[in-house]
């Protein structure tokens, strides 16, 4: 497994890498990341209908539409991102959720136990969600990602995905809205999120030791930017339903 912890929190560049990643190598990957706030929509969701871009655009929240399909999820500086990027395994389902199973590992070492719930993500005792996922494949390729709510601000989070007056007659993929909660409320010590996210990778480089972390290349961050102006920053993509 080799694991990359990105440099960057453009949510657009990120997002970028995950499909570089994707379609252009053939190494299994763990990608870790922390975005800038931002609402990242699936692939065939009707954006109006899942973004309330007026109470982003005053608020300084970038809207980026990923590879992946699913729902409208919120990002900001207290939620980490995880990306499984590996080749198809004969014989194994592509609704399994067992791309999960290294994160509640790791989640229990810190004495945080969690569930995988019915749509592959994560639940805390009492009906609280904190991470949800979404899948992208191909012949040969399969990418599950998540989020994971540390310290999250849980207010622009649902003000950022409130949309009160919607077009029913845009068809699109619907996000399901879940009671979330940050982990941080479920640990006994209070830690900054940059300390938390270097626990978790620490503890996920013992996962998968020997292993450290990797970065991109010149190279890779060319080809990355490239698609980042192209594609994810391009308001054909973003908007383009």
């Amino acid at each position: 497994m080799t694991i990359i912890h990105s440099h960057s929190n453009s949510s657009s560049f990120n997002l970028a890498a995950e499909e570089y990643l994707f379609s252009e190598r053939q190494d299994d990957i763990l990608f870790l990341y922390v975005n800038e706030p931002s609402v990242i929509i699936g692939s065939n969701q009707v954006i109006r209908n899942e973004v309330n871009l007026n109470f982003c655009a005053e608020n300084n929240i970038r809207v980026v539409r990923r590879m992946s399909g699913g729902g409208a999820v919120y990002h900001d500086l207290g939620n980490l991102n995880y990306c499984f990027i590996t080749n198809k395994t004969e014989g194994k389902s592509l609704l399994s959720a067992d791309f999960l199973l290294p994160v509640v590992e790791m989640l229990k070492l810190l004495n945080v136990p969690v569930e995988i719930g019915k749509r592959k993500d994560l639940w805390l005792q009492g009906g609280f969600k904190v991470s949800g996922t979404a899948s992208h494949v191909s012949k040969n390729r399969e990418l599950h990602h998540g989020t994971l709510l540390y310290d999250t601000d849980l207010d622009k989070l649902q003000k950022s995905l409130t949309v009160e007056d919607k077009d029913e007659s845009l068809k699109g993929i619907v996000s399901v809205p879940s009671v979330v909660k940050n982990l941080k409320n479920s640990l006994q010590e209070n830690q900054e999120s940059s300390v938390f996210f270097q626990l978790v990778i620490e503890k996920l480089l013992m996962k998968y030791a020997p292993c450290e972390i990797n970065s991109f290349s010149e190279v890779e961050n060319e080809k990355i930017r490239f698609l980042q102006e192209n594609k994810y920053e391009n308001s054909a993509w973003t908007y383009k339903k």
